[in-house]
């Protein structure tokens, strides 16, 4: 049996002095080491790292076994694709999962001709996983078979441009109910230390509705083309169009309740046995949120905070289930965070490129509605950057003008938005070679005969780098 024993790491991306979980990478290392003879671990690495401190903790881990490891959650980190580079040379299995593992794997549409476009990562992994977690069971049974047996959601390279891909597993309930909380490290002192977790997440719904069906939509030029009179480009989209996750997932729909309460049981407790806060992944939450309250204090688990991330159209739609949540909160002494609602812009033209299917108008009611239930729900609702929300805010965007960021400036001037909503720094737009917007600049670059700069899979829309293919 000891024969048999294998020794893995998942690798994810973290920030520093952050304690939040892990919910992929940790869900997946708890399906590895339930259904494998596999060991596995989480590894949470920050850009600060010292990566040969990193290197020496995972050989004191592996021992004598030969290193398997995964990479998930990469967030277009070079220092990541280069470190899985390194110890793929050295030796180890590597291995990449997790969100947009295929799209990232195979590399950008046509990179073949337009070498200034991402390549993919296929020189720096054997394999890929795209999908369930439970699909690495049966690689894990003999990696030597790795990128020749059909094991679902396994890509691997195939001669030099070609990868071979065979179709994904669909999600199954039964191995999402369980997380080990207890099973991510981050390296301190030197070596690998537990990181304790205080904000844990709890999946609910994969994907997203908004992202349930595609349609063709029409987004302006880069504002410096707009001013040639350069006409808007047509793409397919799902759901908001720099959203890689919708393009990754699409809506698969809702788990089951059992799964969920099962999720929650799972979550580490505080001193007074409620369990830790924790993120519920749901967009559409409210629709069910007073059901889950209630069975979650039927089943005997007791709840300090839930946070939320919602869309702004449907938090207005489900003002009504809130207000139900926020009367069972009031009881049972529970709070509800919305952690963070998708504004993204307070300019509708901005609005209609992201696809956000809502305008400024919709976004104004909603951060009404906000207000006035903290002045009704003050101890059970917060809201605000003071209460440890953080809403999104997009800017700068290929499509600013000095009119634009004016209107939009007075907007937030006029509703005293910086007091509570509007986070310290906004975040630049980021287009992922795979996201919709992806499709949208890569037709800009053909029809245009221009090239943007790549850092590694993301899009740099803000620089041009030259003219025409090769």
């Amino acid at each position: 049996m000891l024969a048999n024993m294998k020794k893995m790491v998942i690798i994810a991306s973290y920030f520093k002095g952050e304690t939040y979980g892990l919910l992929g990478p940790q869900m997946a290392a708890t399906v590895i080491q339930e259904n494998t003879s596999c060991d596995c671990i989480v590894i949470g690495v920050a850009r600060e790292d010292d990566k040969a401190l990193l290197k020496k903790a995972m050989n004191d881990y592996f021992g004598r076994h030969r290193p398997i490891i995964g990479f998930s959650s990469l967030g277009g980190r070079p220092d990541l694709i280069d470190l899985a580079r390194e110890l793929s040379t050295e030796g180890a299995f590597t291995l990449l999962a997790g969100p947009q593992a295929d799209v990232d794997y195979k590399g950008e549409v046509q990179w073949d001709e337009w070498p200034h476009r991402f390549r993919g990562v296929s020189n720096a992994f054997p394999v890929a996983l795209h999908g369930p977690a439970e699909q690495a069971i049966e690689l894990l049974k003999d990696l030597e078979r790795a990128g020749r047996g059909k094991i679902p959601g396994l890509l691997s390279q195939k001669g030099e441009t070609d990868v071979s891909y065979y179709p994904r597993n669909p999600w199954d309930d039964r191995f999402l109910s369980r997380v080990n909380w207890g099973n991510i490290y981050r390296i301190e002192n030197g070596g690998l230390r537990p990181h304790r977790i205080r904000t844990g997440q709890v999946l609910q719904q994969i994907g997203c509705p908004h992202a349930s069906q595609e349609k063709w939509v029409e987004i302006d030029a880069p504002n410096n083309l707009t001013s040639r009179n350069r006409p808007p480009v047509r793409v397919r989209l799902k759901g908001c169009s720099f959203c890689d996750v919708a393009a990754d997932k699409g809506f698969y729909g809702a788990l089951g309740m059992g799964a969920v309460l099962n999720q929650i049981q799972c979550l580490p407790e505080r001193p007074d046995g409620s369990k830790i806060p924790f993120e519920l992944i749901n967009e559409n939450a409210l629709v069910t949120l007073p059901r889950l309250i209630v069975e979650t204090a039927q089943a005997g688990i007791g709840l300090s905070q839930i946070n939320l991330t919602l869309r702004a159209d449907w938090l207005l739609k489900g003002e009504g289930r809130l207000r139900e949540a926020l009367d069972l909160a009031r009881t049972m002494r529970i709070r509800i965070l919305l952690a963070s609602v998708g504004f993204e812009s307070f300019d509708d033209a901005i609005l209609r490129n992201l696809n956000k299917g809502l305008c400024v108008e919709t976004n104004l009611a909603a951060m009404g509605l906000m207000r006035r239930l903290k002045e009704e729900f003050p101890d059970e609702w917060g809201y605000a950057r003071s209460d440890g929300a953080n809403h999104g805010f997009i800017h700068p965007t290929p499509w600013d003008t000095e009119e634009t960021w004016a209107n939009i400036k007075d907007i937030i001037e006029r509703h005293r938005l910086a007091a509570d909503i509007i986070p310290d720094h906004s975040i630049p737009l980021i287009i992922h070679h795979a996201s919709g917007l992806g499709d949208w600049i890569r037709e800009v670059e053909t029809r245009e005969g221009i090239r943007y700069g790549r850092l590694g899979s993301i899009i740099e829309w803000w620089q041009e780098i030259g003219q025409g293919p090769g």
